[in-house]
Parts: structure tokens; C-alpha cells; sequence
């Protein structure tokens, strides 16, 4: 089978987190950034590291682009000169800040140091889990807690955080790096020279990420994307109206728009294609709308800047082929596995096959990984012999999460990724490709009379907006840009303080937010997240000169539910 005749699968692993420094002192609150950098983004380069025929486009949001440099900076300048970083749990690992003497805080460190996968992530560990046994009966009876935990000695939590680090480096870090079994071979009495080790460790996975993911577009293996600066829903900043197409009773928000939608959504991009280049030294081809939410102005953004292609969900596919009208092609899947444009635009869309990309989020975990890779393969060889003669200029499109899958997977995907490149690679009729090579290649766009305006989840904007608490958090931040225009409007500010408060909205205008806010969501991300929301707006009062709203001392969201994967990934069922 020649080049041109086989079927073209393109993987894209976005890489996102959201803006964790608190907008009051600017601690990071969350260390969700550098313990996903030490454990997935080191191990999704190293897979293909290993695997040179393995192609794939990897996209990655500005502002984790941005945390990462700074925690390389941070943990660097501490290891030269002993610098206190921003980050409590790295300042405790590394000796500059004491642990918590009072029982709710020394129990919220316990509790900190459980958030991972037990299964996965703990219970392979016999010293790990030995030390949680000595505190568990503690944190789960109250009566016990407050006495029993100040029995608990400094060393007890050293061993711990050492362990929890150890827990969450990537496989390719132990592999790579002797000085993680020198740790784990110790086993408990952790001096302050493993604890240096250890930062040091930390360091040179963060500070190595974005030169390895560099080289591997240099040498032509990956494309690169990115999306627009703080990872707002776009389509929503444009209008508020585009939550029709999809949610035409849900309720809306109290203010009927966003203002000056357009004008952030232009800065966001901007913004984000300066940082992008910045770290790779290119403009990328294609961007990755924030989830996947799309809408024709949204397209039509991207035209302005000269994107070749974006993409998103199954559902918004299906809903743009019925309005359309499209019913025959709909019906019989086939242009699913070609991209679309819009006949007034020149960006070409990609659809994100729901059924293959939740394969890999959230069933594959529970397989053996050889089964897993064949059973891909299986399904990429019927659309092939679906598709027939047609099959060398159709894309199947597969989008998920660049990190959060993995924990759930024994030894982090590794066995996984591992037969599922390389069954891919050497699959005699399917050619892993990127999204720009497939348009080059000739992959023949569909013609769209009409997109319909939506997100990867569930076709919809759902979950951002059309629920009590969601909407509540964009009247706040409606409020917030209000209160921007006025001072802008006053001449007040200078460029630099202009600046700063750009940026400041453009954290609040983060997507991340609005996905937590809901009842259905767990109470303890919730809790987090809203936390930093209110305190980011709160820091966006300040920098204008403006009185804090009173709201804003009220929680915007509780949360309570028991979400699938914590939360961080959604089904598309």
C-alpha cells in the first residue's frame, strides 16, 4: 500500500493547566503544573523519544507554557542561592519553610499528600503506604486527630513529601535518572541532602520540557499548536447568543453580553501567539480553541490571523452537518473523517472522533496494554475498509488531554503508549500524521453552509455556562471588565499599569473556572478553584483602584458531586 492510499490518524495531546498563583500574593495554591511536568509532559516527550516513526501534534496553553518557566526559575533559584519559592509544598520539601504545627493544617497536608490516584500512584509503594497507614486512623476519627497528629514527628513528614514526589515522577524519570532509586532504595530518613536531590530532580524534568518538546519539532516528529493566552471559551466572549445552538433554554447569564468581547478575544491571541513563539521560535499553523469551542465568528477570528486549522467535537459536527444539510452524508459517518470549512472561510476544522478519544481516556486504562493497541488498531482498520478507496484522504481525529488520563493507567501509561505507538507507527495501512501535513497531503475539505456553535463537551457550552453558579461567575467577571472600562476611560492608568491589569483579566477570563462551578462537580477541586477565581478578581479591583465588591467574599460554587476522574475529563456519551 502506497503513502498516499493509507488511512491518516492524527493524535493531539493538549497540554493545559490553569493559572495557579493566587492573585493576592502570588503563591502557587495548587502544584498541578509542576507535578503533571515531572510525571506526564516528561513521559508523553519521552514516548516519543523512543519512538522516532511516532508523529503526533501536541498543543500547548500559554499560560502553562509561562508557569513552567517559572517553576524552572523558581526551583533553580533556590538550588543556587537558596531563594524561597512560591510554592509551599517545595518550600517544606526543601527545608525553607517549617511544616504546620496546628492539627487542620497538619491534616490538610495529609490530606495533600493523598491526591493522586491510590491504586496507581500510592499503593505500589510499600513505604508510601506504610506511612499514610500510621495517619489514616488519625485523619478519620476527630476525636483522635487533634492530639494524635501533633505526635506525628518532623521526619514523618519529611518521609511523606519525599514519597509523594517520588510517587509522582514519570516513568521515564526513574528510568532516566539514577538518583530516583537512590531515593526509593533509602526508603525513610530523608536527610536535607536527599531533600536537595530531590529539588534537583524536580528541576531538571521542569527545566527540560519545553527544549525536548522544541527538538522534537525541529527534527520534524511533532506539530505544535497553542491556544489563545488564558484559555477562554471565545465564542462566548464574542456573544453570549452562541450558547443558542446548543442550549436554546438553558439560562442565560444576568448581563445580556460580555463587553468588548471582541477586543479581548483579539488580545488573547495576540498574547498567546507572542508567548508561543517565545518558547518555540515559530508561529504555529493551527490553534486549538479553548475546548474546543467554536463558533463562526470564533473561525472567522482565526482567519484574521492566518490559521490553517482548529478543531473540535463530535457533536458540533454533527449538529453543523443537520444544519447544513447534510442529512446523507451525516448518515452515513463519512464526513466525520474529513475536515470541514466554511464556504466564507479559509481555516479547515477537524471533528475529534468521541467514541476512539474516550478509548483511550477512560477504558483502555483497565486492558492489557497489547490488547489496548490492537484493539485501536482494529478500529482505525474498519473505518479504513469503511471508507474504501477514499480512505488516503480522510483524518481520523483523536483529541484528549495531554496528562490527566494517565494516573489511572499502571505505571503511567507506559506499557500503554508504549504498544500503542508502536502499533501504530508500523500499522501497514495507517500513517500517523499532524494536522497541517494531512491538509498538505491533500485531505479534501467538506463545504459548511453553517457551523454550529459549540465545545468538544457534549457539543454544547454547558459546561461553562447555562447553570446558576456558572452564570453567576461571568455576571462577576462582567462586573470586573465593567469596572476595567471605566478606569481605562479615566486615563488613570499607566502602560505599565495598563499592562498588569490586561494580563489580570485575562486570568479571569480562564475557562478553568467556569468548568469547576456546579453542583455535580467534586466539593474539594470546587473549592479550590472558585477560592482562586474570586481572589484573581479581587486582585483585578485592586491593580484598577476600585473597592472590592462585597460579593466576592461569598463562594460563587460548593461543588458535592462525585464527577468521573475527579473531574478533570469528560465522557462524551
Amino acid at each position: 500500500m502506497t503513502h498516499a492510499d493509507k488511512l491518516k490518524v492524527v493524535l493531539c495531546w493538549h497540554m493545559h493547566q490553569p493559572h495557579y498563583r493566587d492573585g493576592k500574593d502570588g503563591q502557587y495554591r495548587l502544584p498541578w503544573v509542576y507535578l503533571h511536568a515531572i510525571k506526564d509532559y516528561t513521559d508523553m516527550a519521552a514516548h516519543l523519544e523512543a519512538m522516532p516513526e511516532a508523529r503526533v501534534v501536541v498543543n500547548f496553553a500559554p499560560v502553562l507554557l509561562e508557569q513552567l518557566d517559572d517553576y524552572a526559575r523558581q526551583t533553580g533559584g533556590w538550588l543556587e542561592d537558596g531563594q524561597p519559592m512560591q510554592d509551599a509544598m517545595l518550600n517544606m520539601l526543601a527545608g525553607v519553610a517549617a511544616f504546620p504545627a496546628c492539627p487542620d493544617e497538619r491534616a490538610r497536608l495529609l490530606q495533600d499528600c493523598q491526591r493522586a490516584h491510590h491504586p496507581t500512584m500510592i499503593a505500589p509503594y510499600a513505604e508510601f503506604q506504610g506511612l499514610l497507614d500510621v495517619c489514616q486512623p488519625l485523619l478519620h476519627h476527630a476525636a483522635m486527630a487533634g492530639q494524635g497528629l501533633m505526635f506525628l514527628s518532623e521526619q514523618f513528614f519529611i518521609d511523606l513529601l519525599v514519597w509523594y514526589h517520588l510517587a509522582w515522577m514519570g516513568v521515564s524519570v526513574h528510568q532516566s535518572d539514577p538518583r530516583v532509586g537512590i531515593l526509593m532504595d533509602k526508603a525513610r530518613g530523608f536527610e536535607p541532602a536527599d531533600r536537595r536531590m530531590l529539588l534537583q530532580i524536580i528541576h531538571d524534568a521542569v527545566a527540560g520540557i519545553i527544549p525536548r518538546y522544541r527538538a522534537l519539532y525541529e527534527r520534524g516528529q511533532i506539530e505544535l499548536s497553542t491556544t489563545p493566552y488564558g484559555h477562554p471559551i471565545v465564542p462566548l466572549l464574542l456573544d453570549f447568543d452562541s450558547m443558542a445552538d446548543a442550549q436554546p433554554d438553558a439560562p442565560r447569564p444576568h448581563h445580556p453580553a460580555y463587553p468588548g468581547g471582541k477586543e479581548r478575544a483579539r488580545w488573547h491571541m495576540d498574547r498567546g501567539l507572542q508567548v508561543f513563539d517565545h518558547y518555540f521560535g515559530h508561529r504555529p499553523r493551527g490553534i486549538w480553541l479553548s475546548e474546543g469551542a467554536v463558533s463562526t465568528a470564533a473561525v472567522h477570528l482565526l482567519d484574521d490571523y492566518d490559521i490553517q486549522w482548529t478543531a473540535s467535537g463530535q457533536e458540533v459536527w454533527h449538529d453543523s452537518c443537520l444544519r447544513s444539510g447534510l442529512n446523507e452524508v451525516r448518515s452515513c459517518n463519512r464526513a466525520l473523517y474529513r475536515p470541514a470549512q466554511l464556504e466564507d472561510s479559509n481555516c479547515k476544522l477537524f471533528f475529534r472522533d468521541d467514541g476512539l478519544s474516550d478509548l483511550i481516556g477512560f477504558q483502555y486504562k483497565d486492558w492489557h496494554a497489547d490488547d489496548a493497541a490492537r484493539d485501536f488498531c482494529q478500529h482505525a482498520e474498519n473505518i479504513a475498509n469503511f471508507l474504501g478507496d477514499q480512505a488516503g484522504q480522510r483524518v481520523v481525529t483523536v483529541i484528549l488531554d495531554g496528562e490527566n488520563a494517565w494516573e489511572y493507567y499502571p505505571k503511567n501509561a507506559h506499557y500503554f503508549l508504549t504498544a500503542f505507538y508502536r502499533a501504530l507507527s508500523h500499522h501497514p495501512r495507517v500513517e500517523m500524521t499532524t494536522f497541517s501535513d494531512a491538509l498538505a497531503q491533500g485531505a479534501e475539505p467538506l463545504p459548511l453552509s453553517r457551523l454550529s456553535a459549540g465545545s468538544w463537551v457534549y457539543g454544547s457550552f454547558s459546561t461553562w455556562i447555562g447553570e446558576k453558579d456558572k452564570n453567576l461567575g461571568w455576571d462577576l467577571l462582567v462586573e470586573a471588565r465593567q469596572a476595567f472600562d471605566r478606569v481605562l476611560a479615566s486615563g488613570r492608568l499607566g502602560p505599565v499599569q495598563k499592562q498588569a491589569v490586561e494580563a489580570q483579566l485575562a486570568i479571569c477570563e480562564g475557562s478553568d473556572w467556569f468548568w469547576w462551578f456546579g453542583d455535580y462537580n467534586p466539593a474539594e477541586s470546587v473549592r479550590d478553584f472558585e477560592l482562586l477565581y474570586r481572589q484573581h478578581l479581587e486582585k483585578l479591583y485592586e491593580l484598577l483602584g476600585e473597592p472590592v465588591p462585597p460579593r466576592l467574599a461569598q463562594p460563587v460554587s460548593h461543588g458535592g458531586g462525585h464527577m468521573e476522574n475527579s473531574g478533570t475529563m469528560r465522557r462524551n456519551l
